[in-house]
């Protein structure tokens, strides 16, 4: 190893005497507004001030009022008694510009300059630390080959930093060009969305107008041929009561009198021509049509499937999908408190007591079948015939082929379609308190139950008619009673 010059050394040790003598003891850094103790021991006034404030919170250790141990020495040393060291003040600061002391050259361990680079630790050396056990079989090169070598490093580095800040860049402005573009998308659909639905409101509200003004047609149609035949009938009742008077005042008469041109009333009376009109059918032709009404029931759609353990002893439940039939009751077989024993009768499974909810059910309806389908509670007579109505805890339409069921206008009845469709739509609307009935073939409404609340839950309900009387599908479930 080459020696350094006299003069070299001299000045890497006045360097070193200059930042021994520039720096605190307590922080190892350069002084910062030092003081010095009444020992003659200087530190900076914030880290004595610091020292003395860790001192005062031991416990078990007697200290004299207002005095506290020097760090260096143990000394006590008033408080009050801290004096500045501006000349110090001068020494760190001129520490501080010193070109050698600037960026700390100096081996914190043996203060002595850092010319070597230990490849192992990745850390700067003195020549002391690379004679140590330490770093005595580590990689070490001069530190100056170390510094070009990183600063090789470091702009490869920064060229491949650079680089993927260019591509980042470029990625950042194609993301917020897609954003703008995603942005410009959503309010065109937005606006799209406005549109349509203005124009569907438009079309919807011409659609009502036109059913209403049919409606209006028909009514007045109709009226006008009930108010022709009453008008016709209130002509025939005064001719025939006029021609009644005319024969009770000729009845009572003399006898000479009576007898006397009997050939006039008499003849008028064969000559009148009483007519009865036919009965006006007062069936609506208008049907209540909503467009598109039908698909937007269907986001409400449920999987509704029968109960098998509340279907009626002799009602079959056939599951198409597991080509099996659901368990019924052996005959003889004691039947459970939820079985319907009344009526050919069955339950969904699920009960609903919130919400809305859509479930079709598909009929085949033979003879003079009375069905019903609909709602009801979950507690209604299973063991008894009652009416199927509200009161009773029925929400249902009855379906019949023919007038042999018609019900009678007396007493709470169901609805009754004499035509039933093949698809009956059943939508429940709990919040609203309303259970409406669709023809899901041609979307026209059929029935609507509408109250404040419901009771509480509510059940899908089917009742099937005698055997023999069709097939009734709900889901992939077939029904029908045993024959």
């Amino acid at each position: 190893m080459l020696c350094s010059s006299p003069g070299a050394m001299d000045a890497v040790e006045l360097a070193r005497k200059l930042q021994e003598e520039a720096t605190c003891s307590i922080c190892l850094d350069y002084f910062t507004d030092p003081v010095m103790t009444t020992c003659g021991h200087n530190f900076c006034r914030e880290c004595i001030r610091l020292s003395w404030e860790k001192a005062r919170g031991k416990k078990g250790r007697k200290k004299r009022r207002g005095s506290f141990p020097c760090p260096e020495c143990r000394e006590p040393s008033p408080q009050r008694n801290l004096r500045p060291n501006r000349l110090l003040t001068k020494v760190a600061e001129m520490a501080r510009q010193h070109p050698g002391l600037q960026s700390r050259k100096l081996c914190a361990v043996h203060q002595e300059l850092l010319k070597l680079f230990c490849q192992d630790d990745q850390s700067p050396i003195c020549v002391v630390c690379r004679e140590s056990r330490e770093h005595r079989h580590h990689g070490v090169v001069p530190i100056e080959e170390a510094v070009q070598e990183y600063k090789l490093r470091l702009e490869d580095d920064m060229e491949r930093l650079q680089e993927e800040m260019m591509k980042t860049g470029k990625l950042q402005t194609r993301e917020e060009q897609i954003l703008a573009e995603w942005q410009e998308k959503v309010k065109e659909q937005r606006d799209r969305i406005v549109v349509e639905f203005e124009k569907t409101g438009l079309f919807l509200l011409e659609e009502e107008q036109r059913l209403l003004q049919t409606l209006k047609e028909e009514e007045e149609e109709t009226a006008a041929r009930l108010q022709e035949s009453a008008a016709a009938l209130e002509q025939q009742r005064r001719s025939l009561e006029m021609l009644l008077l005319q024969l009770e005042d000729r009845r009572e008469r003399e006898t000479l009198q009576m007898l006397q041109d009997m050939k006039d009333p008499l003849g008028r009376k064969n000559s009148l021509s009483v007519q009865y009109p036919e009965a006006t059918p007062i069936v609506l032709r208008t049907v209540c049509r909503v467009p598109g009404q039908i698909e937007v029931l269907k986001g409400f759609q449920e999987d509704v499937v029968p109960d098998p353990t509340t279907a009626y002893p002799y009602l079959i439940l056939y599951e198409s999908r597991q080509r099996r039939y659901l368990s019924t009751p052996p005959d003889g077989a004691p039947c459970g408190k939820d079985r319907f024993l009344a009526y050919p009768c069955a339950v969904g499974q699920e009960a609903f007591s919130s919400g809305r909810h859509y479930w079709e059910v598909g009929m085949n309806l033979t003879g003079d079948a009375l069905w019903a389908l609909g709602v009801c509670r979950a507690d209604v007579s299973r063991r008894d015939r009652v009416p199927k109505s509200p009161e009773n805890g029925f929400w249902v339409v009855q379906l019949c082929k023919g007038r042999k069921y018609m019900p009678a206008a007396a007493g709470p009845t169901p609805a009754t379609l004499a035509e039933p469709p093949s698809h009956v739509g059943v939508f429940l609307d709990f919040e609203a308190g309303e259970v409406s009935f669709y023809n899901v073939k041609d979307g026209s409404h059929l029935h609507t139950y509408s109250q404040p609340t419901f009771p509480g839950p509510l059940q899908p309900f089917f009742c099937l008619g005698a055997p023999k009387s069709g097939q009734m599908v709900i889901s992939t479930v077939t029904l029908w009673v045993k024959g």
